[in-house]
């Protein structure tokens, strides 16, 4: 085994690990990092909140694609489930109850029968991302916080949000309409 200085060592360790680690990371953020600000910057115009939540679907669409290529699928799927969920149980008490009922075997499903495992495994953050939102908004209809049961365009926009849809964090419904909503740009001429 080769013994090196210390300058060496550390030469060794920024050329063979900190630049190639940094590099990578940034090839799979900046395009996320961009799709946030277009959707930032569409938010910020006087544009109707259906045109907001729409551009917010596509630019999670395309991050999802991005990442998972077509077995972004088993995303949509989940999602899809979920708002049939709550539109079926729309005069419950019990939402989010019964979708984390359904999310759970919908999971459990998905990992042992479903999908390869290695696909499964490789998406499988971005659908805890997707259930936690769900279960969420269920429960925040539980308890009143949310009125009513969002639009399908207000849904989908929520759980493609582009800043989270892939590497997370959650945040509830209401926070996300807020930022949709949030001050408009104006002209200073």
């Amino acid at each position: 085994m080769a013994t090196f200085t210390r300058e060496e060592f550390y030469q060794q360790l920024l050329s063979g690990c900190v630049l190639p680690t940094a590099q990578q990371g940034f090839e799979q953020v900046w395009t996320l990092l961009l799709l946030c600000l277009v959707c930032r910057l569409l938010w910020r115009l006087a544009l109707p909140s259906y045109a907001k939540h729409l551009s917010t679907v596509a630019s999670g669409f395309y991050a999802l694609y991005h990442f998972f290529q077509l077995q972004m699928v088993w995303v949509v799927l989940l999602s899809l489930l979920c708002y049939l969920v709550l539109f079926l149980c729309r005069h419950s008490t019990q939402r989010g109850v019964l979708l984390s009922i359904t999310i759970l075997i919908y999971l459990l499903l998905g990992e042992m029968h479903m999908v390869d495992m290695v696909s499964w495994h490789k998406m499988r953050g971005a659908q805890m991302i997707v259930a936690m939102k769900a279960v969420s908004l269920g429960f925040d209809l539980d308890r009143g916080e949310v009125p009513a049961i969002p639009s399908p365009v207000e849904f989908m926009g929520y759980i493609y949000f582009v800043g989270t849809v892939i590497f997370g964090p959650w945040f509830r419904f209401r926070t996300y309409l807020q930022a949709v909503e949030s001050r408009r740009m104006v002209s200073a001429l």
